[in-house]
């Protein structure tokens, strides 16, 4: 039994919002079964729900499809964003100055963990 993987994740490397942003979304869904989050995230107005939602479904299929677990029983035991690299933009200003823009990125990760064991023993 303990050999059974019940844990699945999904990355997306490089995504353009803001760790700080995306950490905001990710609090919605942590701890939630997967088609709840889905739903809570298709309605939520923060840009970065899109993405996020996008690396859930993938974390879902990841599991469906590699190791046999049933989508059903899926629950969200993790998920965070990881601060990716910067790109560094200048906006022209008064007297010659010159301000910097930093366009920031995000690594997302969510796993998902099976849990049909814990749903039929707790009541």
């Amino acid at each position: 039994m303990a050999d059974t993987i019940t844990t699945a994740s999904a990355t997306a490397k490089f995504v353009r919002v803001s760790p700080m942003k995306a950490r905001r979304v990710l609090a919605l869904v942590r701890g939630k079964d997967v088609a709840e989050a889905l739903a809570i995230l298709k309605y939520a107005p923060q840009g970065a729900a899109k993405d996020v939602a996008k690396v859930i479904a993938s974390a879902a299929a990841n599991a469906e499809n590699n190791f046999g677990l049933d989508p059903r029983t899926l629950v969200i035991s993790e998920c965070y964003a990881n601060e990716g690299p910067t790109m560094r933009r200048y906006q022209p200003r008064a007297q010659g100055r010159a301000f910097q823009i930093r366009k920031r990125t995000s690594h997302i990760t969510v796993v998902v963990e099976s849990t049909n064991e814990s749903k039929e023993g707790a009541k």
